[in-house]
């Protein structure tokens, strides 16, 4: 099924060059504007910016 003006999680994660899953958690903790559910597909406006990727990360070392 195809909407017009959407993607699916598969499309955003080859254009923002992230992993579905990602995608998919993204879109189930809301960080993606205008996005709803299918049945078991996200649907995510083609528009749509990739968000900021706010998980913490480690300061490495370097001596």
């Amino acid at each position: 099924m195809k909407i017009l003006g959407y993607i699916t999680a598969s499309q955003a994660a080859k254009k923002w060059n992230i992993s579905q899953r990602r995608v998919q958690i993204l879109c189930s903790q809301g960080r993606i504007e205008g996005v709803f559910k299918l049945g078991e597909n996200w649907a995510i406006p083609s528009t749509a910016e990739k968000p900021l990727d706010n998980r913490k990360k480690e300061d490495k070392v370097t001596e």
